[in-house]
């Protein structure tokens, strides 16, 4: 072994090290520049991020903001994973969904599936998903002793677990061999649906279970719904407390012991593409799931079993391509935060039944994010990071809140039916709503970079949900209602809406705001035309006939606004523009109908402008 010689070299010793109030004070040098004059923590607060439940993302995380003590993986309460090696020993269990109706097309899928890389099945049952009596033949060739499978039936719960007990034996798969869920969750499918269920057929599952099928879970506690309504995190977390509850309290009142009743539970929840959201909330659900297991006399239950999904609310019907880097980016958070089973949705899940190579793409997600990038050979990666820390600290304190609401009203079932978690959901979404039709929350493909000359991705049409129950949401849907005005105004005329971008002056002068007003406006499907030559009074009429659109935007700096955007906003209304905007948000000036400017409601200026241009 060689042995470096000691060269007196301290390196960054000898450099003090930098307080909070160092960095504070370049902060607030920085944002005087930019026109904000504020100091203090006041400065720290201007970076930071807002977020749901009352939570903000800040600038920077010291020692100051230590959270709790996590404590160690495999142990309560469970932060940090669910066991003491995680997921290092064979990565998390890589779920894809079957939900085609037809029993053999669902057979093929499942055995491609498995053959490629997934290592258990969701398996869609009942109304507008595969029949029970379809069962056996979806799982022909399936080795039940080495895939896990978990149901989704609905109201069909009894008969589908029925139907696999059935298969279990006919296969001879030993009782203690049989593993995955049965699925019952009569509350998530009442949130789903409306219609309410009897709890007897989970309480009877979850004891034959238990006596008999040592590795099988009865009942689901799916949060997705509330997720698909618009929830935010800690509402997620929140309802998905309070419906285990309610399973505890019936299993137990039905005679098995608060520790019996926590193991069979399997617990769903949303993965997103804000990914330490995710890890953070996976984590903080693990521990409110130890908190109440505690107290209701469980200790030693164990962790909570969790199934991510990735989030069907992100994903566009536009540039669904895009969906593709959203997936991979929740499904590294699921696998980061200690999900227990990972699904990746298809990138064209918001389209209809995926195909062959989305399904592919999916299960090859996560086989890249385990195979390759080794993501599960670390036991809780971002564990220690004082951001991620703190954030789960947050959300658990956030999700406990809206669950102790919950039980104030008289529990979750009682929550449902008042409406109460509805109008609660409705708020959060609604707030949600304005910053994604403000641009302060972009969709990549649809409010920001749109491409208008994309050929559409036409899929089988899925199943239709059945009506009733919470809404389900998207987050491109403002959009997705302008773009098909659009689509409909193309086939009928031959061409999209088209707006004309005045370009004032030189390139340094308008590129920023043209870019910005042709982004604007193509994310409504309207058309931005630039005439590659600079325009000004005397020259605008003419470009603008030229260019067949009906409205106009000027495009240019403050300095020339105030010189030339009066005279060319009159000359482009006496060439037949029906409406001038100007991009940016200057002193008003005459001739001028609107301003878009960053953080201005586009959704509503480009409604209107349609409405304007007779689109129906």
């Amino acid at each position: 072994m060689t042995v470096l010689p000691d060269d007196g070299l301290s390196l960054a010793a000898e450099f003090p090290d930098a307080t909070h109030e160092q960095w504070q004070r370049l902060v607030e040098g920085v944002l005087r520049k930019s026109g904000k004059d504020v100091s203090g923590p006041a400065a720290q607060e201007a970076l930071s991020t807002a977020l749901e439940d009352g939570l903000s993302t800040r600038p920077l995380y010291t020692a100051r903001e230590a959270a709790p003590d996590a404590g160690y993986p495999g142990f309560a309460p469970f932060v940090r994973g669910g066991t003491a090696a995680g997921t290092a020993a064979a990565g998390w269990d890589v779920r894809q969904r079957i939900a085609a109706t037809d029993p053999a097309g669902s057979n093929e899928t499942a055995l491609a599936d498995l053959e490629n890389g997934v290592t258990s099945l969701w398996l869609g049952v009942g109304p507008g998903a595969l029949p029970v009596s379809g069962i056996e033949r979806a799982l022909d060739g399936v080795f039940l002793d080495l895939a896990p499978v978990a149901l989704d039936a609905g109201s069909e719960v009894g008969p589908a677990a029925r139907e696999l007990f059935r298969l279990y034996e006919e296969r001879g798969i030993p009782r203690d061999a049989a593993h995955g869920t049965l699925g019952a969750d009569p509350l998530g499918h009442e949130a789903r649906t409306g219609e309410r269920l009897d709890p007897a057929t989970a309480v009877e599952l979850a004891r034959l279970c238990g006596q008999e099928y040592p590795k099988l879970r009865a009942l689901t506690v799916d949060a997705l719904p509330y997720h698909e309504a618009g929830g935010s995190a800690g509402q997620e977390l929140g309802a998905s407390l309070a419906t285990a509850v309610a399973y505890l309290r019936e299993l137990t009142e039905a005679g098995l012991t608060a520790e019996e009743a926590c193991v069979q539970l399997e617990f769903r929840y949303s993965a997103t593409a804000d990914q330490f959201l995710t890890i953070a909330k996976l984590r903080a659900a693990r521990r409110l799931w130890a908190r109440v297991a505690e107290v209701c006399g469980a200790p030693d239950a164990g962790a909570q079993r969790q199934h991510a999904v990735t989030s069907p609310v992100m994903m566009s019907r536009r540039d669904p391509w895009v969906n593709m880097l959203r997936t991979t980016v929740a499904c590294l958070g699921a696998g980061v935060g200690g999900a227990d089973s990972v699904t990746v949705l298809p990138f064209d899940h918001s389209l209809g039944l995926p195909d062959a190579f989305a399904r592919r793409i999916a299960r090859n997600t996560s086989t890249i994010l385990l195979e390759e990038s080794h993501l599960a050979r670390v036991i809780d990666p971002a564990g220690g990071s004082w951001y991620v820390e703190r954030l789960t600290d947050e959300l658990a304190h956030a999700g406990w809140e809206f669950f102790q609401e919950i039980e104030r009203v008289g529990g979750q079932a009682a929550a449902l039916r008042s409406g109460m978690i509805g109008e609660r959901l409705a708020a959060t979404w609604a707030k949600r709503s304005e910053k994604l039709a403000k641009r302060r929350e972009p969709i990549t493909g649809v409010s920001e970079f749109p491409n208008l000359t994309e050929r559409p991705v036409e899929r089988e049409a899925p199943p239709v949900p059945a009506p009733g129950g919470l809404p389900r949401v998207r987050r491109d849907e403002a959009y997705e209602i302008l773009r098909s005005r659009s689509d409909a105004h193309l086939d009928a005329t031959g061409a999209r809406p088209r707006v004309f971008l005045a370009a004032l002056g030189p390139a340094a002068a308008h590129t920023a705001r043209a870019s910005f007003a042709s982004n604007l406006f193509q994310a409504g499907g309207i058309e931005a035309v630039h005439d590659p030559v600079t325009v000004d009074a005397t020259t605008v009429a003419d470009a603008f006939k030229a260019s067949g659109a009906t409205v106009a935007c000027l495009c240019s700096s403050d300095a020339l606004y105030e010189e030339q955007a009066a005279q060319v906003a009159e000359a482009l209304k006496s060439a037949g523009a029906g409406r001038v905007f100007l991009a940016g948000r200057p002193a008003e000036h005459p001739g001028v109908d609107a301003y878009v400017f960053a953080g201005c409601n586009a959704v509503s200026v480009l409604s209107s402008t349609l409405d304007h241009m007779g689109v129906a």
